[in-house]
């Protein structure tokens, strides 16, 4: 069997199955299988599928109609044109967290912090595009600190960035010049409408505080300004919901330029703000 068939068949397998976009996640799953970029599937799929590959093939596709996320099964996911490993102990990299590094980039920055690190996506992004910044990066889960570990490794920039298993400030020394963070934000009546793929797969930890969703910006406002430097900035990704709540309690923990920023869809993704000193 070519390929090309095993693709066919795994796009009705999958639409049966209910799967959003099913003739693109079979794509993704049989480069996978194949070990081919996906960007040269096209060239492999008049060759006959070993049987090896279909064993693999199979058992992605198996995976997937369970909702599991493609990049669970595949291990990998491309974010600001770098890919990183996913497990399922961290958040899958989403393109909407890279409204968060475009806000980033717009000033420099020598020291970062990172708060609710997960895979490393945003601080291993921000130390390859900026070669001589340092950071520290913090999440509760050694799990996923491992990840990103790896992450790091694999990008190259493990001897910038430090890590610390922390609750949010807790083990945290010293004063940045940059925070960001992607924390938990869902409110808990919010959980039940996620997708399979985010409600059964994704860490609930790195997910949803409970409650109304904005714990997290609570503990990080009121704790932000001990730890940064005069004029430095904050950027916290956010729920399309959340922007004056999160704005309000910038402004009243007393940083300044407190702005909300829309991702490519328009709605409110970003919170940034400067800490006068």
């Amino acid at each position: 069997m070519s390929a090309a068939i095993a693709l066919r068949g795994a796009v009705a397998r999958l639409k049966a199955a209910g799967i959003p976009d099913p003739a693109r996640d079979a794509r993704l799953l049989l480069a996978f299988a194949l070990g081919v970029g996906s960007d040269r599937l096209t060239m492999h799929l008049p060759d006959p599928i070993t049987p090896d590959a279909q064993v693999r093939f199979d058992a992605a596709l198996t995976a997937r109609e369970a909702r599991q996320p493609v990049s669970q099964i595949t291990g990998r996911r491309a974010f600001w044109g770098r890919d990183f490993i996913v497990t399922p102990d961290v958040l899958d990299p989403r393109p909407e967290t890279e409204t968060l590094i475009a806000a980033a980039l717009t000033h420099p920055f020598a020291r970062m912090l990172d708060l609710g690190t997960g895979s490393g996506a945003i601080v291993l992004t921000l130390l390859a595009e900026r070669p001589g910044a340092t950071a520290m990066a913090v999440d509760l889960s050694q799990a996923a600190l491992t990840v990103a570990r790896a992450n790091a490794g694999a990008l190259g920039v493990e001897t910038r960035v430090t890590w610390q298993c922390s609750d949010w400030f807790t083990g945290v020394t010293g004063r940045f010049d940059l925070i960001v963070s992607n924390p938990p934000y869902i409110a808990a009546d919010e959980m039940a409408d996620l997708s399979p793929e985010v409600r059964l797969h994704e860490p609930a930890l790195a997910l949803t505080p409970g409650g109304d969703g904005l714990d997290a910006y609570r503990i990080i406002a009121a704790q932000a300004g001990d730890y940064m430097e005069p004029n430095g900035r904050i950027v916290l990704e956010i729920g399309p919901t959340q922007g004056e709540s999160v704005k309000d309690l910038l402004t009243a923990a007393g940083f300044a330029k407190v702005q909300c920023l829309p991702d490519l869809d328009g709605r409110d993704r970003v919170v940034a703000a400067i800490w006068p000193g």
